[in-house]
């Protein structure tokens, strides 16, 4: 039973995500891969029930598959987090072991069915060196690409903080939980417990995976065209002090006068935008003069902000999260995760502390 809801839930979810409107290019990695762990799974299945023998054309064809799953889950994190490199040919090159294992078995498959039955049973009489290299194969591309995405990832959570003044659903936490249950799959897999648990932890896997994947929006929005003109123009040259201190002069006036914090998914493209520099310079502004990254930067505004309108006796009949929300803080999770970090109270401890005076 446990073998068709892991198939029908792989392709539940493929069909899920190829209607899925406005998707990204992850989006549509995610469908590619889900239709190979669909295939997977099949092949899988009809090899633990011995029905693949009734069907030899199939026989060693799941055999080089756990190749591509390292590589898809590698493709999908890259794309997520912006990190995909841009040349093709350096991407093709991930596909080359799978490759080489299927080109490598072609005379396998040609055999005449009897044959391909007889090594089948016999545990691969005549392939025993490929089919060593090919576990170790699993193993190195498994781990491999399973490090590689945790690197990306730890990458992706020091940029958002720079780009984003709300990280809530851009900092793909589920996506790193997810990696560690990746690493479960795998240690299932070297410690060859029965493999009804191996597709267990699959199926569970490939539920969380299409779940989230489907509610997962774009992490990063389409560039804005003054960063994308200003790219070439202040790339190629430093910021000079002069143009620091001039740059968070107008900053923080523009901060204090405009309150752009209020806006609650402000980005620093817009920001950037609006003294004409690039955000990578507006950020090292920000990190140099305050020693902040971005979403600290605008959060201790909101956090400020906060303070300055519950201090006002007609404000404290409001909701503390409607006065949230009203400086700028998307949730209410984030409003009392920062402004704990920020006080070292909650907000509610803050409130009581003010009002009793």
């Amino acid at each position: 039973m446990i073998f068709i809801a892991g198939i029908s839930i792989a392709v539940f979810f493929e069909l899920m995500l190829l209607f899925k409107k406005n998707k990204t290019r992850s989006d549509k990695i995610l469908v590619v891969w889900m239709f190979l762990i669909s295939v997977h799974m099949f092949l899988f299945f009809m090899n633990y029930t011995k029905e693949d023998l009734n069907y030899p054309f199939l026989l060693g064809f799941g055999l080089p598959l756990p190749l591509i799953h390292g590589v898809m889950l590698y493709l999908y994190v890259a794309s997520s987090t912006r990190q995909l490199p841009k040349k093709r040919n350096f991407l093709a090159l991930h596909f080359v072991p799978i490759t080489a294992a299927y080109i490598y078995l072609i005379p396998y498959f040609l055999r005449p069915a009897q044959e391909k039955i007889f090594i089948y049973e016999n545990n691969g009489v005549g392939y025993e060196i490929f089919m060593k290299l090919l576990f170790l194969a699993y193993a190195i591309t498994g781990i491999g690409y399973q490090v590689w995405s945790i690197i990306l990832l730890e990458r992706h959570k020091k940029n958002i903080l720079n780009q984003f003044s709300d990280i809530e659903k851009r900092d793909l936490t589920w996506l790193r939980i997810l990696l560690w249950g990746m690493a479960v799959i795998w240690f299932v897999v070297i410690l060859d417990v029965d493999d009804y648990y191996d597709f267990l932890t699959v199926t569970f896997f490939v539920f969380v995976m299409g779940f989230f994947g489907i509610r997962q929006v774009a992490v990063y929005p389409q560039q804005h065209g003054t960063e994308q003109k200003l790219k070439g123009k202040y790339l190629k040259s430093g910021l000079k002090k002069d143009a620091s201190e001039e740059l968070y002069r107008k900053l923080t006036h523009y901060m204090d006068e405009e309150k752009p914090y209020t806006k609650n998914d402000l980005l620093i493209n817009e920001l950037a935008s609006e003294f004409t520099v690039h955000p990578n310079y507006l950020s090292q502004v920000i990190n140099e003069k305050e020693g902040k990254n971005f979403y600290e930067f605008v959060n201790h505004y909101r956090v400020e902000e906060f303070k300055r309108l519950i201090a006002i006796p007609k404000n404290q009949q409001l909701t503390l999260l409607s006065l949230a929300f009203e400086c700028g803080f998307n949730s209410k999770s984030s409003f009392n995760r920062y402004f704990k970090k920020s006080t070292g109270q909650t907000p509610s401890q803050y409130f009581s502390l003010i009002t009793s005076k």
